[in-house]
């Protein structure tokens, strides 16, 4: 029990620190960027060639952390970690629109891009025999995503928006300081059993191979980037959203407190939920909780609404991120699992770019609601979609 504490311990502080980064950096991206002179479409092509990068790159690095060689997951973990914290602090003083282009877009992918990496150096240091509650860690996770929310909204009206990269910086050093002593002590060049690598691995390297193996995964990471779609129109341009219904920064951090809170409990329960509904069942359910949380705002006339839609996160978001892993878990060999969570971020991610490329455009020319119909509408395209991909896994359950 006390080695579990103090692995599961080490975990949280980096789940804590991850996601209160992603606070700063992807829920406050649009407040920073309008605060530097862009426009609604130009955050949104920022965002989406900083997502397609992500997509592109999520793959590729797995692929060379299953090979075994130096770049392990917690290698990655601190280079990534290192670059926030440089480009963090460059983007405190420069004013270039290019330069803060270039540079907030590279730190906004590689923030995304050791998502997976995270979740996957759980499973590793699980086989190694250093016993992480994984709910519990990804719940405080969101929990520090939260708090970090909540205290920004406020901070960032009184001090401005350069606060959000110092804070970002600070974020970042405490990062790499528990990222360097988060050591499992068989960490080195060709330790197989962190890479997971066997022979047959080499089969599924090549994506076709990988999606031909799992057509049924195929079809619900199609459905994971409708559903996020709709997820990042709602997250990327919020402050747009709630300053439409009478709110400004400070709502925004509520809102953000609000959603993220509610997912701790239920990441942290998830286990015992695993016993009795399974993964893919849960992935069903919560791609109807993520069209009913968009489409609420199409009809809310007030910050009331926001909020109830907020609320959704629970059975949404909360829901999904841990149900997914145990999916990918339960359907695919040790040697794929790997790939496998890194197509699901991947697959969020691309949601994103496709969101950010359209919803900027639309909210630009057309208005607050049509873009709102437009990712309710995605959304519902991904529960049927979902559905359908997932029906035959429906009646198993996680041990």
């Amino acid at each position: 029990m006390g080695k579990k504490v103090v692995w599961t311990t080490g975990y949280t502080i980096l789940n804590v620190m991850y996601f209160a980064a992603f606070c700063t950096l992807h829920a406050y991206a649009a407040v920073f960027l309008l605060s530097r002179g862009f426009s609604n479409t130009s955050i949104g092509i920022l965002l989406a060639a900083a997502n397609v990068t992500s997509a592109l790159f999520q793959p590729f690095i797995a692929g060379i952390i299953d090979k075994g060689g130096w770049l392990t997951n917690r290698r990655f973990i601190l280079i990534s970690c290192l670059i926030i914290l440089a480009g963090s602090v460059v983007l405190r003083s420069i004013v270039s629109q290019a330069a803060i282009f270039v540079i907030f877009a590279m730190i906004y992918m590689i923030q995304f891009a050791y998502q997976p990496v995270m979740t996957a150096l759980c499973f590793e240091y699980q086989k190694k025999g250093c016993d992480i509650y994984y709910g519990l860690a990804r719940g405080l996770g969101s929990a520090g995503f939260a708090v970090t929310s909540a205290f920004m909204g406020s901070a960032v009206e009184k001090h401005g928006e350069t606060l959000l990269m110092t804070v970002t910086a600070v974020i970042m050093i405490i990062s790499v300081i528990a990222i360097y002593f988060f050591r499992s002590g068989k960490e080195n060049g060709t330790d197989t059993a962190a890479s997971g690598v066997k022979k047959e691995e080499a089969a599924h390297g090549n994506i076709k191979l990988f999606f031909g193996t799992y057509p049924a995964f195929a079809l619900f990471v199609a459905a994971t980037i409708l559903f996020f779609f709709a997820h990042n129109m709602i997250n990327d341009f919020m402050i747009q959203i709630i300053r439409s219904l009478g709110g400004a920064e400070k709502e925004l951090g509520y809102s953000n407190f609000l959603q993220a809170i509610l997912e701790l409990p239920v990441m942290a329960l998830i286990g015992l939920v695993l016993k009795k509904v399974s993964p893919a069942k849960l992935l069903v359910f919560s791609g109807i909780a993520f069209f009913i949380k968009i489409l609420i705002l199409v009809f809310a006339t007030n910050m009331v609404w926001m909020f109830v839609s907020q609320s959704f996160q629970l059975f949404a978001y909360a829901v999904f991120i841990p149900a997914a892993a145990y999916y990918v878990s339960d359907t695919m060999t040790e040697n794929d699992q790997v790939k496998g969570q890194a197509y699901v971020t991947s697959a969020i991610t691309i949601g994103g770019v496709f969101s950010n490329l359209l919803s900027g455009i639309i909210l630009d020319n057309l208005g607050m609601k049509p873009m709102l119909i437009t990712g309710s509408l995605v959304c519902l395209a991904g529960v049927v979609i979902s559905f359908f991909a997932l029906r035959r896994d429906m009646n198993s359950c996680s041990p």
